[in-house]
């Protein structure tokens, strides 16, 4: 993976929304939905070269490998469960397809980086301004509407079951969200996570009939940090919603029902768009890089952090926020370490 991260080495850098491969080519998606297909990558008239397309093969959790062989990306597939559609999958989607009718989201909040779908987002952040950690601020509907989707048994069941791969397949960096989320709810008791069976403090729900992303890094997450994506709705996914991971060269079937882990904020991601008589929404679990910045602080600020540090002590930290990158990929797991656990 490359470095894409800001200089603290907590959060990823704000990408332009393009990828280096559209800039090389001139060939951008020019409006607010994605607009790149499969013969875009492969075939006689491709415009972008060297993409390798990953089949769905079944349900089980399959890894993408970096270079040094350590799991960077997880294919988590859904839970060994024969009734996982018709038990979790079409209750979510149910649920989420109510929700996009009753929501309340401008048409301005609509329209953002990712894309042109509402989201509706729940749980606890740090960053963007913000004085002070604390909970995400929604009216009343959509308040209302969040608590429902946050109750309903099919969300609870895909929150557990995404943190349940992320702590298989990437032990050390659950261990270190674990450790940091146990310090930041002792000290805020105030706050709660969106699901109680879910290391991640936020999610947010995109309610758009078709909700297919435009390119981009989820930069505000943790650097290093692993997002949980889960699909719902009713396409082929052999045609479209695909996952594309755009520094890897990687083209991924994304089935409905399916959930993969991948360190949103480094690498730029987007979906092959669906068909015009298809439905798609997805689910997404993360956690800001400042919460655990504010954490490794003291529960101050960074400002306030660095007020109080010696010439010595500043220097060690600007030499630790170097290597925090490589610091914190060296968390990820190698397959020969999974087995000898």
């Amino acid at each position: 993976m490359k470095q894409h991260v800001a200089s603290t080495g907590w959060i990823g850098l704000r990408d332009d929304g393009q990828s280096s491969q559209e800039k090389l080519i001139g060939f951008e998606e020019p409006g607010w939905t994605p607009s790149h297909t499969l013969p875009d990558f492969f075939g006689t008239e491709r415009r972008f070269s060297g993409f390798k397309y990953v089949e769905y093969l079944g349900p089980k959790t399959r890894p993408v490998l970096d270079a040094a062989g350590r799991a960077f990306t997880v294919f988590a597939g859904h839970a060994d469960d024969p009734n996982w559609m018709c038990d979790v999958h079409d209750p979510a989607m149910a649920a989420i397809a109510e929700a996009g009718e009753k929501a309340k989201v401008s048409e301005a909040r609509s329209h953002h980086r990712r894309g042109n779908f509402p989201p509706l987002s729940a749980g606890d952040s740090y960053g963007g301004g913000q004085i002070h950690p604390g909970a995400l601020i929604n009216g009343v509907i959509n308040t209302a509407i969040l608590c429902s989707l946050m109750s309903n048994l099919a969300f609870i069941r895909l929150a557990g079951f995404a943190t349940g791969i992320f702590a298989n397949w990437a032990p050390n960096l659950f261990q270190y969200y674990s450790s940091h989320m146990r310090k930041f709810y002792k000290k805020y008791r105030h706050l709660r996570r969106p699901f109680l069976n879910s290391i991640w403090s936020a999610c947010t729900f995109n309610l758009r009939l078709h909700t297919c992303c435009l390119g981009h890094r989820d930069f505000a997450n943790l650097a290093f940090g692993w997002c949980a994506v889960t699909a719902l709705g009713d396409y082929d996914y052999r045609k479209g919603g695909h996952l594309i991971l755009w520094d890897c060269k990687l083209i991924l079937e994304f089935p409905p029902g399916c959930t993969i882990l991948i360190p949103s904020a480094a690498i730029f991601h987007s979906n092959i768009p669906i068909g015009p008589n298809e439905h798609r929404y997805s689910f997404t679990q993360y956690t800001a890089g400042g919460l655990f910045r504010w954490i490794e602080h003291g529960f101050q600020s960074e400002e306030a952090y660095f007020e109080s540090l010696s010439p010595e002590e500043r220097a060690r930290e600007r030499a630790e926020a170097k290597a925090r990158w490589s610091a914190g990929v060296g968390l990820f797991s190698t397959l020969d370490k999974l087995r000898a656990m």
